[in-house]
C-alpha cells in the first residue's frame, strides 16, 4: 500500500490521496474494482478472525465484520473486543490484498461501552439531548480504543408496546423526543467529522415501523399504513438522517406483507431518493436470508436479488449478496448500477470514516476504563433516569427516616443494573446502591438482598422505614424478552403488600426495561421512584436522590398503562366515531371492568417541591404563512425547594385531512426554580409544527384552529386556541 519511500503509493493508487475529495477518491476505486471485488463490499461477516479468515481477507472477499456473541448479543456476553485481532485482519486487508480496502468494524456500543450510562429509555426520561450528546461521545471515544468503528445506535423505534423487551432500547413514544435526542445521540458519536479517530458511525434503527410488531412480540408482523408511518414511526428516522447519520439499519418485520429488507418503496423511494440519504443500509442479522423464511423468497439467490433491488447496501452475516449477486448480475437479473451504488455507500462510508488513512487500532498507552469524569457524566445521566411518580412526604429521607431497610435484589448486583445491550461493562465496576447508602448512613441502614422474604419481613418490622428496591433483571428486556404480563416478577407484589402491612414509611424503588402494571405498588408504597436500569453509577445516585441533595428530575418517555390489558396506551390516540370526554369515559370507560385512562401518564415527574402552571398566553391568536407567535406560560415553584421542571408543550388539529392525535407533544424547556420563583416559559410557535402527511401523502399545513396545550404531562394540560392562516 506504499512506495518504497514509505508515502501511500498514490499513482498505482490514486484513491489513497487523502488531498482529494471522497467522492473523487470512489470513483478512482470503483474503476479499479472487479465485479467480484464491488460485490464483496457488500459482506459483512460476524466475529472475523485474522488466522482463520486470512486467505478470505487477502481475496477482499470481507467488506465489514461486527463483534457480537451472536443474533441477539443483548443479553449474551462476549470476550470483548480484541484489538490485536483487528489489527491482524487489517493487516491483511490493507497490506495483503490487491486494492488495500481496509474492514470497517462495528459492535453494539447502545448506551455505554465501559463507562455505562442508563439504557436509552432511561436516558430519554432526562428530556435533555446536550447530556445524550455527551454520553455519546464518551462511548465512541471509550469504543474507538478497542478498535471499534461503527455502533448500531440510535434506536427510534416507535412503540406504544411495553410488552415488547425492545422499548428499552428506544428514545420514548413520542417522534418529537425521539427524533431530538437521536439527533443529539449522532452528533455525539460522529461529532464534526466522522474521521475523528475518537468517532464512530452511527446506525438509526430499525426502519421502520419494528415498535408495532404484533402483540408485542420480536420479529412479528406489522400490518400499518404509509400514511401512519409518515406522520409517526418515519419521523424520528428522518431527524436522524437530518443530523448526518451515516448508516440506517432495515427492520426484521414485514410492512403490510412486504419484508422491511424487501421494501423498495420505502428504502429506496422514501429513504433514499426522496429525503437524499446517501449512507449505508445495512441488513439486521441475517436479515436478507430471513426473507426466505418469511414466505417472500424461495431461496437466498432470490432474497438477494429482492434485498438489493429494495436498497439495502451491506448484508449483514446471510452471504447471499457474496454467494449470489455476481451471478444476478451476470444473468441480467440484477443491473450492476444497483450493486455499484451499494458499493459507492459502502466505499463512502470507509472514506469518510478515515479507515484508509487510519486502518490500525492499537494506540500506545491508550486506555478505556472508566474515569472521575466519565463516571461524573454518568451519575448525571443517572439522576436525570430517577423519575419520580409518587411522593407522600416520606423523601427525601431525612433524620426522621430512623433506621432504614434497603432491600432487593438489586442492592449489590452491579451487573443487573447495566441494562440490556449491555457488551463490554462490567459489574464489578458498578457503584451499587448497598455501598453507596451504607457509606452514607452507615450504622442506620441494614442492607439485605432480600433473597429470603420471611427475613425481609422481620427486617422491615424492626426498621422505621423501608426502601425496596423491585423490578425486572435486566435479561428481561432487550432483543428477543418479550413478556405477556407487564406486572413485576413474581413474588415481589407480596413482599410489597405484606411490608406495607406494618403501616410503616414505605418505598419502592423501580429498576425496569419497560412500562411495568405498577398499579398495586402505588397504592401501597408512600413513595415510589422509577429509575429505569442505570448504569455504572446506579449506587451513588439513587443515593442522592433518595437523601435530596439532587432533586428527582426525570420524565417518563413512555406511558405506564393500568395493566397489560390496557395495551396499547398512550399518546398516540386517536378520536374515534365515539367522542371521549373525560367526565363520562373516566366514569364508564370503553371496557366494562376497567377504566381506560393511563395509571401514569407520558411525561409524568413530580419533585421535592410544588410547582403550579398559569394559563398559557399567545402574542397573537393568529398565525400568518412563514411568521411566529409566541406562547408563554408562567410557571411558579410554591414550595421550599429548588427544583427542575420540564415544561411541556402539546398539541391538538381538531380539524384535518386524516385523524390526528388527541394530544401531541410539540416542545418542551427545562427551566431551574428557586423556592417561590416564578419563571415565563416562552415556546416559538411556528405553523410548521403542525404540518402532517395527507391522505395523498403530501406533507400540508391546514388553515383553521389549533389548540395549544401546556402543562406537566400530557393528562395536566391547560389550553389556547391559535388559528392558523397559511397566506
Amino acid at each position: 500500500m506504499t512506495s518504497h519511500t514509505g508515502r501511500p503509493d498514490t499513482d498505482a493508487r490514486p484513491w489513497l490521496d487523502a488531498s482529494l475529495p471522497v467522492e473523487q477518491r470512489v470513483d478512482h476505486l470503483m474503476a479499479a474494482m472487479t465485479l467480484a471485488e464491488k460485490v464483496a463490499q457488500t459482506h459483512q461477516v460476524a466475529n472475523i478472525h485474522p488466522d482463520d479468515d486470512a486467505e478470505q481477507i487477502r481475496a477482499g472477499r470481507i467488506s465489514s465484520s461486527l463483534y457480537a456473541s451472536g443474533a441477539t448479543a443483548g443479553n449474551e456476553r462476549d470476550e470483548g473486543v480484541l484489538v490485536g485481532n483487528i489489527d491482524a485482519a487489517q493487516r491483511h486487508a490493507v497490506e495483503g490484498s490487491r486494492l488495500g480496502i481496509p474492514i470497517l468494524f462495528g459492535r453494539d456500543v447502545i448506551h455505554g461501552h465501559r463507562t455505562v450510562f442508563p439504557i436509552p429509555l432511561g436516558l430519554a426520561a432526562s428530556f435533555d439531548p446536550e447530556l445524550l450528546e455527551e454520553a455519546a461521545a464518551i462511548a465512541a471515544r471509550e469504543a474507538a480504543v478497542d478498535g471499534v468503528a461503527w455502533t448500531f445506535t440510535p434506536m427510534v423505534d416507535i412503540s406504544e408496546e411495553p410488552r415488547w423487551g425492545r422499548v428499552a432500547e428506544s428514545l420514548g413514544e413520542t417522534p418529537v423526543l425521539s427524533g431530538r435526542l437521536a439527533a443529539a445521540l449522532v452528533r455525539g458519536f460522529q461529532g464534526p467529522d466522522p474521521s475523528d479517530r475518537d468517532r464512530l458511525a452511527s446506525c438509526a434503527k430499525h426502519f421502520v415501523g419494528y415498535g408495532l410488531a404484533a402483540g408485542g412480540r420480536d420479529y412479528d408482523t406489522v400490518s400499518v399504513g404509509e400514511n401512519t408511518l409518515r406522520n409517526l414511526h418515519l419521523r424520528p428516522f428522518k431527524d436522524a438522517v437530518d443530523a448526518g447519520v451515516t448508516t440506517v439499519m432495515a427492520s426484521f418485520n414485514d410492512v403490510d406483507g412486504t419484508p422491511m429488507h424487501a421494501h423498495e418503496r420505502l428504502i429506496r423511494e422514501v429513504l433514499k431518493d426522496e429525503w437524499g440519504f446517501d449512507g449505508v443500509v445495512v441488513a439486521d442479522w441475517n436479515g436478507i436470508g430471513q426473507i426466505v423464511f418469511q414466505g417472500v423468497a424461495a431461496d437466498r439467490r432470490e432474497a438477494a436479488k429482492l434485498a438489493i433491488h429494495a436498497g439495502v447496501d451491506l448484508d449483514m452475516v446471510s452471504a447471499s449478496y457474496l454467494d449470489h449477486l455476481e451471478e444476478l448480475v451476470e444473468s441480467g437479473e440484477v443491473d450492476v448500477a444497483l450493486v455499484d451504488d451499494a458499493v459507492r455507500r459502502v466505499l463512502r462510508l470507509k472514506f469518510r470514516l478515515g479507515l484508509f488513512e487510519h486502518p490500525y487500532a492499537t494506540r500506545e498507552g491508550a486506555s478505556n476504563a472508566p474515569t472521575p469524569q466519565t463516571r461524573s457524566v454518568a451519575r448525571r445521566a443517572a439522576h436525570a433516569s430517577h423519575v419520580l411518580v409518587k411522593n407522600d412526604g416520606v423523601l427525601p429521607l431525612g433524620e426522621d427516616a430512623g433506621r432504614v431497610l434497603l432491600s432487593g435484589p438489586f442492592v449489590d448486583d452491579g451487573d443487573a443494573l447495566l441494562g440490556t445491550w449491555v457488551l463490554d461493562g462490567r459489574g464489578e465496576e458498578v457503584a451499587t446502591p448497598g455501598d453507596a447508602l451504607r457509606e452514607r448512613l452507615g450504622h442506620r441502614v441494614t442492607v439485605a438482598d432480600g433473597r429470603f422474604p420471611d427475613v425481609t419481613l422481620m427486617q422491615a418490622r424492626a426498621a422505621d422505614t423501608s426502601v425496596l428496591l423491585l423490578g425486572e433483571h435486566r435479561s428481561r428486556s432487550g432483543e428477543a424478552q418479550s413478556v405477556v404480563d407487564i406486572g413485576l416478577p413474581p413474588g415481589q407484589l407480596e413482599l410489597v403488600r405484606a411490608v406495607a402491612a406494618y403501616g410503616k414509611p414505605l418505598v419502592a424503588v423501580v429498576y425496569t426495561g419497560r412500562p411495568l402494571d405498577l398499579s398495586e405498588v402505588l397504592d401501597l408504597a408512600d413513595a415510589v421512584v422509577v429509575v429505569w436500569h442505570p448504569g455504572i453509577e446506579a449506587g451513588p445516585a439513587l443515593a442522592d436522590v433518595l437523601l435530596g441533595d439532587v432533586e428527582p428530575y426525570g420524565r417518563l418517555p413512555m406511558t405506564f398503562p393500568l395493566s397489560t390489558g390496557h395495551i396499547p396506551t398512550s399518546t398516540h390516540q386517536r378520536p374515534t366515531g365515539r367522542l371521549i370526554r373525560a367526565d363520562v369515559d373516566r366514569k364508564e370507560g370503553r371496557y366494562i371492568d376497567a377504566l381506560t385512562y393511563p395509571r401514569l401518564p407520558f411525561g409524568r415527574g413530580l419533585s421535592y417541591t410544588t410547582v403550579e402552571y398559569g394559563e398559557p398566553k399567545l402574542s397573537d391568536a393568529t398565525l400568518v404563512g412563514d411568521d411566529s407567535v409566541a406562547l408563554s406560560v408562567t410557571v411558579t415553584n410554591t414550595g421550599d425547594r429548588p427544583c427542575r421542571e420540564v415544561v411541556q408543550l402539546y398539541f391538538r388539529d381538531p380539524v384535518a385531512q386524516v385523524t390526528r392525535p388527541l394530544v401531541e407533544l410539540s416542545d418542551w424547556a427545562v427551566v431551574e426554580l428557586e423556592p417561590g420563583a416564578a419563571r415565563d416559559v416562552l415556546f416559538d410557535v411556528r405553523a410548521e409544527q403542525f404540518a402532517y402527511y395527507g391522505r395523498d401523502l403530501a406533507a400540508r399545513v391546514d388553515d383553521g384552529a389549533i389548540e395549544l396545550l401546556t402543562g406537566p404531562d400530557a393528562a395536566s394540560l391547560q389550553s389556547v386556541t391559535l388559528t392558523i392562516q397559511t397566506a
